[in-house]
């Protein structure tokens, strides 16, 4: 029997391109989901279906799941790992910035498990992989808003995963800290972007996004009995 389809958002680059690659490399067929085509056509992979998809569009992320769930079969994982970091101090970020995140690392999230959750129910199996932050476990100076929006996916995943285990669908969160990713190229202020890279850089970049793509790949691999909750990963250097 061929492994089950996996989906994928934000897999483009940094940690959802690498859990892409290790999900191919296990044998399962994939739907990727990102704005840019090119780059996930780029990564090559086998039975994989890549759609330029918003996650802040529900209606498409569900259409794209119907889609690779006609050719490939039911969705057994969802890696929700879109998302976006804007830091900037509270009282001079555009709140243009704050809906960005909201709307990406919230309801982009809740978009993904909508499309997916039922069918899991249903089916009385699944896994659902919210990719969070450290940032979601403790706030800093600077983030206010993005560590809201990883605190939000704390919070949601912990009641869905407890509406969600009656079903046998699992529900995890994974944690990471510094990740060498193209994460912090998209905060627009650039002082507070050139401390946070100052930061990484000292780590060496921090953790690659392989290592973060195979602790993803480890919790989903265990008996089904098993929900490994969280995984909170950093560089062994990281003091936060």
């Amino acid at each position: 029997m061929g492994k089950s389809l996996t989906v994928i958002t934000g897999a483009s680059s940094g940690i959802g391109a690498a859990t892409a690659r290790a999900f191919s490399g296990s044998g399962h067929p994939l739907l990727l989901l990102a704005r840019r085509m090119e780059r996930m056509q780029q990564l090559e992979l086998p039975n994989a279906m890549c759609r330029a998809v918003d996650v802040t569009d529900r209606s498409a992320v569900t259409a794209a799941v119907k889609e690779a769930e006609d050719t490939y079969g039911p969705a057994d994982v969802l890696v929700n790992n879109a998302g976006v970091m804007l830091n900037n101090p509270a009282a001079a970020q555009d709140p243009d910035e704050w809906d960005r995140m909201i709307d990406i690392n919230i309801r982009g999230l809740l978009n993904g498990v909508h499309a997916v959750l039922p069918g899991m129910t249903e089916r009385q199996h699944g896994t659902i992989v919210n990719v969070s932050s450290i940032a979601g476990r403790k706030s800093f100076p600077g983030s206010a808003v993005y560590s809201g929006t990883k605190h939000a996916v704390h919070a949601a995943s912990e009641a869905i995963r407890a509406e969600a285990a009656p079903s046998n669908v699992r529900v995890i969160v994974i944690s990471p800290g510094f990740v060498d990713t193209e994460l912090s190229s998209h905060i627009t202020d650039p002082e507070v972007r050139a401390n946070y890279q100052a930061a990484e850089a000292a780590l060496e970049g921090g953790l690659s996004a392989t290592t973060v793509a195979d602790a993803i790949l480890y919790a989903y691999r265990q008996p089904h009995t098993v929900c490994i909750r969280e995984i909170a990963l950093a560089a062994t250097g990281q003091t936060v």
